[in-house]
């Protein structure tokens, strides 16, 4: 059950109008990286899930991204109305779509299901939640550097920081299961070749890190020979 208070997470307040902002804003409106995609994927996937603390911390951040999504439909909101006799406003996707928000994103793209990645098991779609919350951080901090209108970007910087809250919320979630460094989950156990770095991207300039050194990885320069063995 859902109820609605008509009463914003943080305030809005924009001091000068900006459409073609607005349009830009659009993108965490209707956009891949946006508040409703984010929402969608976090609701669907509390349903997949046994642990109830996990469950429960995927419904508050989901419903955490509905208010965010009425934060930026007001920014675009405000940015756009009694804009309509300007040149900015003319030339911005609004002129057609009318002010306030639309399911599209900055470029005039439909929003759709395809954006919300959800896969049925806890470990991956925590993993893919921390990726999801990057996304709209680095969204967000392109937004701050464009705009000029500093309510708006006050707004914006306390959005991006709730995108950090979230993904310290997920990796903690992920170090309770033993699973925030791990990369095995799932029932299927991997091959010989899990610990086999293949080199190949050959040349000058070769370089080592953990990622592809002993004792961890075994450097395999031929795969195609490891293979036939």
């Amino acid at each position: 059950m859902f109820f609605h208070k008509k009463e914003l997470i943080h305030n809005v307040k924009v001091e000068s109008a900006n459409p073609k902002f607005a349009q830009l804003m659009l993108e965490q409106f209707g956009g891949a990286t946006g508040e409703l995609t984010a929402a969608l994927q976090y609701w669907v996937q509390s349903f997949h899930v046994e642990n109830a603390g996990i469950r429960d911390m995927l419904q508050d951040i989901a419903i955490e991204e509905f208010g965010h999504l009425e934060m930026v439909g007001k920014l675009i909101e405000h940015h756009t109305k009694d804009t309509d006799q300007t040149e900015a406003f003319k030339s911005s996707l609004f002129a057609v779509r009318g002010m306030g928000p639309h399911f599209l994103d900055s470029q005039g793209s439909a929003w759709t299901a395809s954006y919300i990645n959800e896969g049925g098991d806890v470990v991956r779609d925590l993993r893919a939640n921390i990726a999801a919350e990057a996304g709209a951080r680095q969204t967000y901090e392109a937004l701050i550097k464009l705009a000029t209108d500093e309510g708006t970007k006050k707004t914006l910087v306390h959005l991006l920081t709730r995108e950090i809250s979230h993904t310290k919320m997920f990796m903690k979630a992920l170090d309770s299961l033993g699973k925030l460094d791990d990369p095995f989950f799932g029932n299927v156990k991997p091959d010989e070749t899990v610990d086999i770095y293949y080199n190949l991207s050959q040349g000058e300039g070769d370089q080592r890190g953990t990622w592809n050194s002993e004792p961890d990885f075994k450097y395999v320069a031929e795969p195609l020979k490891q293979a036939s063995k």
